[in-house]
């Protein structure tokens, strides 16, 4: 037998009995693995066929193929902004929402055990609820009743309301402080959890080998030692900010003034759950999927020299 499906053989096995010992593990993986095959795998596969057809769910799809490709590209100019958009929101909800994240939980990190619990859940608390949406919308309100235009007011320096949900001039920047506020989720946490798992001797290593300040200590041993969390970090931050879209749908509408907030993820709800042209709604998604998809390996490459650390 050649030296190469022995190999691979051996691998198999290896991987068989790891299965068979770890069998609990993978079983309460399952339930998430279902849903994430189910939810996530095939319809990103399914997109790329459907991209190449006009299919509106009542009619079998009928392959068009480069028609809708074409049409984004070159017809299309409310995608162009939404593209636009979107990478404004990649560029200041990514990386800033990174960086917050990982100061925050610097921060967080030296205080007391309780103080940890209490600021890492007011940070977390506004990713995982719907109601923060209601609390914006009750602050930026475009009438003088609005939290922000009537301290505004009081102060002198408005002399009548803005119109901060309406206004096209307003919506991005609101948008996109909103997403920052939010953006505290998953990413957030798992930077949470990398402080907390560094070996405490490496800092009286550092010291001993004439590691001076805090900020020595951060570069030289914290930053090195949380690689596959700030991996992980990055990679969720990345893919949230690319995705981002159900801030914007929830604070100013769908479609929001002069598509002022339109991102591409806004593009594919429009005309997959709203016009049922899922043949196009595909060839937007599949595009952005692409898009993720590059972001995500320079990201791997940016920081998986830290990784194998």
């Amino acid at each position: 037998m050649p030296k190469n499906k022995k190999s691979k053989n051996s691998k198999i096995s290896k991987t068989l009995k790891s299965m068979k010992k770890n069998c609990s593990c993978y079983l309460m993986l399952a339930p998430f693995m279902v849903f994430f095959l189910l939810f996530t795998v095939i319809p990103v596969v399914m997109s790329l066929p459907l991209g190449f057809t006009d299919f509106n769910m009542m009619q079998k799809p009928k392959f068009v193929g480069l028609s809708n490709f074409y049409t984004l590209f070159l017809n299309d100019k409310v995608f162009l902004v939404a593209v636009r958009n979107t990478l404004i929101f990649a560029i200041f909800t990514g990386p800033f929402s990174y960086i917050l994240s990982f100061l925050l939980a610097w921060l967080i990190n030296e205080m007391k055990p309780i103080l940890k619990t209490i600021f890492t859940f007011v940070f977390y608390a506004p990713s995982m609820t719907t109601s923060v949406y209601i609390t914006w919308q009750l602050i930026l309100s475009d009438d003088s009743y609005g939290y922000l235009n009537a301290v505004l007011m009081d102060l002198g320096i408005l002399n009548q309301p803005i119109k901060w949900l309406t206004d096209s001039n307003y919506i991005l920047p609101v948008v996109v402080v909103v997403q920052l506020w939010i953006s505290m989720g998953a990413g957030f946490l798992a930077i949470r959890a990398g402080f907390q798992n560094i070996d405490r001797s490496m800092y009286e290593a550092g010291a001993i080998e004439g590691i001076k300040n805090r900020w020595q200590e951060l570069f030289l041993i914290t930053i090195p030692s949380m690689g596959p969390q700030l991996l992980f970090a990055a990679v969720v931050q990345i893919s949230a900010s690319f995705t981002v879209g159900i801030v914007g749908q929830n604070l100013v509408g769908l479609p929001s003034t002069d598509y002022a907030a339109h991102t591409i993820m806004n593009h594919a709800t429009d005309y997959g759950n709203i016009r049922f042209e899922m043949g196009y709604a595909s060839a937007v998604c599949f595009v952005l999927f692409i898009a993720m998809l590059l972001a995500n390996k320079f990201i791997n490459k940016l920081l998986g020299k830290y990784v194998g650390n």
